[in-house]
């Protein structure tokens, strides 16, 4: 079935940020259609866990990561450096349909697995140089629903956050990484594994 068959069944949220251009779908994928890929993705994945550095110690990243993309070009961020894998067709179908909602072409895949509510993602923007200025990033959630927080560089009284639902899906354009961090906080309820995945385009060169 072709997810675009009722577009009237996908509910479009624009987020009242400052500085930004973010829109969020909580139904982007139907629940039955969300846990196929989800244990689609977690079976199949070739999962990574890189070492990080912080204040001269080395620690497991608190989650694992997969890299896919159009060529062989590394992805550098946080110091990690990863390779592509290449596109299995099930993550080039979501692909297409992101792209056909969001009119956006993206080359490669971030994905992460947060095994539970121990992992997490450290407050960061996505403006690394490969990316150009004012990327255009498309980050989808299957599996538990966790907390996503926004804070504003120059601005610390200006904050959001948003539960991101089994199915979501969060865009965010403009000038949204330039101004704002944000970061999927550690929980100290049980919770079940989520993946998410976060597209975007590396330029070439």
């Amino acid at each position: 079935m072709n997810l675009f068959e009722d577009n009237s069944r996908i509910e479009k949220i624009i987020l009242p940020m400052q500085d930004a251009v973010v829109s969020y779908y909580p139904n982007f994928y139907s629940k039955a259609k969300a846990l196929l890929f989800q244990e689609e993705i977690q079976q199949h994945t070739p999962w990574q866990e890189d070492d990080i550095k912080l204040f001269g110690k080395v620690y497991k990243q608190p989650r694992l990561t997969a890299l896919y993309g159009d060529s062989n070009k590394p992805y550098r961020y946080s110091n990690i450096q990863m390779s592509p894998n290449q596109w299995s067709p099930t993550l080039l179908k979501i692909k297409e349909d992101i792209e056909s909602i969001s009119n956006q072409k993206f080359t490669s895949v971030l994905l992460n697995l947060y095994r539970d509510g121990s992992d997490s993602n450290g407050w960061h923007s996505d403006d690394e140089k490969e990316l150009g200025k004012h990327p255009y990033i498309a980050s989808l959630s299957f599996g538990a629903k966790r907390i996503f927080h926004f804070k504003h560089k120059k601005d610390p009284s200006l904050k959001f956050k948003i539960a991101l639902e089994h199915g979501s899906l969060l865009l965010m354009g403009g000038a949204t990484q330039e101004y704002w961090k944000h970061q999927i906080p550690k929980s100290k309820k049980m919770l079940s594994p989520r993946i998410n995945l976060t597209f975007r385009d590396i330029k070439e060169g």
